[in-house]
């Protein structure tokens, strides 16, 4: 059984950073590819990023490229988003998914429970 825990989340001024962190446990991790959605209020659940198994790829959102980095490491089982130059229009909860590599949910078979990033204007 794989099982996703993301931390880092919470409440940061605009033009701030965090740093997401989702922490996989289970068998496997190497594996995976992984990517981190997030879902605004009365929105779809959207695509942020996502990093192939290996690490040699990474696809980013429009509207995060060049603020937010997806990395993986694969001695600790941990997947990280790090977001820079925060805008309030990033406010959302962020979910850690683990599956094949894409940008949409059908991809990933295993998904966290969200955490929840407040920016503030």
């Amino acid at each position: 059984q794989v099982q996703l825990v993301e931390s880092g989340g919470g409440l940061v001024p605009a033009g701030g950073s965090l740093r997401l962190s989702c922490v996989v446990s289970g068998r496997g991790f190497d594996n995976y590819a992984m990517a981190w959605f997030r879902q605004a209020p009365r929105k779809e659940r959207d695509v942020v990023a996502a990093i192939s198994a290996n690490g040699g790829s990474a696809y980013y959102a429009d509207s995060v490229k060049g603020r937010f980095t997806i990395s993986r490491d694969d001695d600790k089982n941990m997947v990280y988003l790090q977001m820079r130059s925060l805008k309030p229009e990033d406010t959302a909860v962020y979910y850690c998914a683990a599956g094949a590599y894409g940008s949409t949910e059908i991809n990933y078979d295993y998904w966290g429970q969200g955490t929840q990033v407040t920016v503030s204007s």
